[in-house]
C-alpha cells in the first residue's frame, strides 16, 4: 500500500473543461469543477484556463473545498525561440505556483508540436530533433530547473507528450540522460507512454527515483487504433475517446503502483483523462477513478 502521509491524490480540470478544445465542457464553470473534485474525494488540482488568476481569490475558493493546487502546465520553446523569452514567462508562471503552495511545475517542449493541430495526424509528421536542438533543450531545461528550484522552491518536472519532440521512450531517455537530476525530474504519464506503444511499467521502473509527479491516465486501445488507421489528429482522438480514467482502459496499474510503493514515492498522483464531458460525466468518472485508486493502493 502507498503511504497516505507521503502520497496525495489530485485530478485535472481537463475532464470538466478542455483548454485545447473549448467547446468540450464549455458550459462547466470553475466552481462546479472544483466542487465536484472535492466531492469525488480529491485534494489536489492542476490549473485550467477558467481558474481565477488572482492568487487570493483562487486560494479562498479552493480552501472552501479542501483542495490545493499541485501543478500547472507550462509550454517551453527552448529549441525555437531565444532562451530568455521562455525564462521570462516561466518566472511568472512559477511565481504563481509558488504563491499557491505547489511543489512542482509540469513543463512540455512545444516547439514544432503537432498536438494542437487539427489537421495533422498525430502518428505522422513529428519533428525529430538534431544534436544542436537536443543541446538547446537539455541545457535550457537545466537552466529553468535551477531557477525554479533555487529561487522559487518548485521542482521542474518534464511532461513527455504525444505529438511533441519528446514522446517516445528513446526520446525520454535522451532527455533524462542530458539533464541534471538536481534540477530536472520526470512527470510520468502512463497514458502517453501507452498511446505511443511504449511500456509504462518499464519506464516508471527505470526512472522512479527521478519522478516527482505522476499522471494516472488510461487509453482505449480500440480508439487509439482508429486514430492511427484513420490518420486522426491528437485532438480528434481526444474527441473520439482515446483517453479515459485508470481502470477503464488497457493500462495495467498494479505494477505501476507497486513500483511507486517500493520506491517510497512522495508527491502527487493526478488523474488526468481528457474526454468529452457530454459523453463521460466528469463527476461520475472522477468518483470511479477515486474508487479504483483506493481499492488498488489503500489511499
Amino acid at each position: 500500500m502507498l503511504n497516505k502521509e507521503k502520497v496525495k491524490l489530485g485530478i485535472a480540470p481537463i475532464a470538466w473543461t478542455n483548454d485545447d478544445l473549448p467547446d468540450l465542457g464549455g458550459e462547466n464553470t470553475f466552481e462546479q469543477c472544483v466542487s465536484e473534485m472535492a466531492l469525488a474525494g480529491f485534494t489536489g488540482s492542476e490549473v485550467g484556463n477558467k481558474y481565477p488568476k488572482d492568487v487570493e481569490v483562487l486560494k479562498k475558493a479552493l480552501k472552501l473545498r479542501g483542495v490545493e493546487i499541485c501543478n500547472a502546465w507550462f509550454s517551453t520553446f527552448l529549441i525555437s525561440k531565444p532562451y530568455e523569452e521562455t525564462e521570462a514567462e516561466f518566472r511568472k508562471h512559477v511565481a504563481f505556483l509558488a504563491a499557491m503552495g505547489a511543489k512542482v511545475v509540469g513543463v512540455s517542449e512545444q516547439s514544432y508540436s503537432t498536438q494542437g493541430m487539427l489537421d495533422q495526424p498525430v502518428f505522422e509528421g513529428k519533428h525529430e530533433m538534431d544534436d544542436k536542438e537536443w543541446d538547446l533543450l537539455c541545457n535550457g531545461l537545466n537552466r529553468l530547473g535551477k531557477v525554479s528550484k533555487e529561487e522559487y522552491g518548485v521542482h521542474l518536472t518534464f511532461h513527455h507528450h504525444m505529438g511533441t519532440v519528446v514522446q517516445s521512450a528513446t526520446e525520454v531517455e535522451r532527455m533524462m540522460a542530458g539533464t541534471d537530476p538536481e534540477y530536472v525530474s520526470l512527470l510520468f504519464d502512463s497514458g502517453h507512454f501507452a498511446y505511443c506503444n511504449e511500456d509504462p511499467v518499464a519506464m516508471i521502473t527505470k526512472y522512479v527515483d527521478r519522478i516527482k509527479h505522476v499522471h494516472l491516465k488510461d487509453i482505449r486501445p480500440d480508439v487509439v487504433k482508429q486514430v492511427r488507421e484513420e490518420k486522426m489528429s491528437f485532438l480528434a482522438g481526444v474527441r473520439a475517446g482515446a483517453f479515459t480514467i485508470p481502470g477503464d482502459g488497457c493500462v495495467s496499474f498494479d505494477p505501476i503502483f507497486k513500483v511507486l510503493e517500493d520506491a517510497s514515492y512522495e508527491g502527487y498522483m493526478v488523474v488526468e483523462a481528457e474526454q468529452d464531458p457530454a459523453k463521460a460525466n466528469p463527476l461520475e468518472y472522477a468518483m470511479s477513478a477515486r474508487k479504483f485508486i483506493s481499492e488498488k493502493t489503500g489511499l
